[in-house]
Parts: C-alpha cells; sequence; structure tokens
C-alpha cells in the first residue's frame, strides 16, 4: 500500500496556494499559475507553508485518489518554482527538426515532413550541430502537458530495436535486438 498521499507538500517562499469552497487548487508563483480540481472526498489543507491531504473514507477508490492527488499538487508546486525540460534526440541518417515559434517542423526519413503544432504552455527550441544528432528542448510547468507533446513528438518514429534509429529521449538506453546471424 502507498504512503505517498501522508507526506506533506513543502511550499517554498515565493509560492503562494489558495483552496476554494470546491477543493480548487490554484498554485501561483516565478513561472506561473496551475490549478487542479480535486475530488471531494480528499480534504487540502494549508498550514504552517506546507499542504496536507486527508482522506474522508477507507475505501480503494478514495486511497488511490489519496496518494494521486497529493502528487498533482506536489508537480504543481515543482513546475512553478523549476519548470520541468525534456529532451529528445533524432537518431538517423537526414533527420532534421526546426521549430517556427510553435511549429515544429520534423522530417524523419518519410515521404513527407511533419508539422506539429506545440500548445502555448510548452516552449520548443530545436538545436542542429554538425556531425551531431538534432535535439529537440521542450520546456513547460505543466508536468502532463510536456509528458504529453514528448510522448506524441516520439510516436511520430519509435526507436527501432535493430539500428536504433528514431526519436528517443536523451539518455534513454535502447535494448537493441541481434538481427540476423550468419550460418556457420
Amino acid at each position: 500500500m502507498s504512503r505517498i498521499g501522508y507526506l506533506p507538500v513543502e511550499l517554498p517562499e515565493k509560492v503562494d496556494v489558495t483552496v476554494d469552497k470546491n477543493n480548487l487548487v490554484r498554485v501561483k508563483g516565478p513561472l506561473g499559475e496551475l490549478s487542479q480540481q480535486v475530488d471531494p472526498r480528499i480534504s487540502v489543507r494549508i498550514e504552517d507553508n506546507q499542504i496536507t491531504f486527508n482522506r474522508t473514507s477507507e475505501d480503494n477508490q478514495t486511497k488511490a485518489m489519496h496518494g494521486l492527488y497529493r502528487s498533482l499538487v506536489y508537480n504543481m508546486v515543482e513546475g512553478i518554482t523549476n519548470g520541468y525540460e525534456i529532451k529528445q534526440e533524432l537518431v538517423g541518417v537526414g533527420f532534421r527538426a526546426e521549430a517556427k515559434g510553435q511549429l515544429l517542423e520534423l522530417s524523419l526519413g518519410y515521404s513527407h515532413d511533419i508539422h506539429f503544432e506545440i500548445p502555448p504552455e510548452v516552449k520548443v527550441e530545436t538545436k542542429t550541430e554538425r556531425r551531431s544528432n538534432p535535439i529537440i528542448t521542450l520546456k513547460s510547468t505543466d508536468k502532463q502537458l510536456i509528458g504529453q507533446v514528448a510522448a506524441k513528438i516520439r510516436s511520430f518514429r519509435k526507436p527501432e530495436p535493430y539500428k536504433g534509429k528514431g526519436v528517443k529521449y536523451v539518455g534513454e538506453q535502447l535494448r537493441k535486438k541481434a538481427g540476423k546471424s550468419a550460418s556457420v
């Protein structure tokens, strides 16, 4: 059984958190503002620069939501103070990426280029250096949104298991298959 829901969320100095009657948690900080609707079966209290979460019943669904909402609010506080960053690498000959504002143009070996509109809450940068793979950098305060955008970009060309060509996260270890063996 998880005990995550019992841990209090520490609030940094520059972060302001409010909870209204409908259990809507709003977090304001140096990088912006986020909000999350919390289930009525979970009560949220702010005391001594800490946010605590208590559940009203002991059924399995409420126990699961207890840890879930604590993690969501913790991710909001972390995103507002530090932000989140995901880097992806394009591995393959001729693979290119170019950011034009919020439009990401990808050339991933298909007969056509892929034009992907990035949500306004996510900032995108591309870096292409000679003799190295292109890097896509995504930055945002919303952990769920940035993860969803990164997963969508990766879904355009997942790394294949033989050579590792495709869109992968920087630092990701891929398990490669051996391929055909020559008969002796």
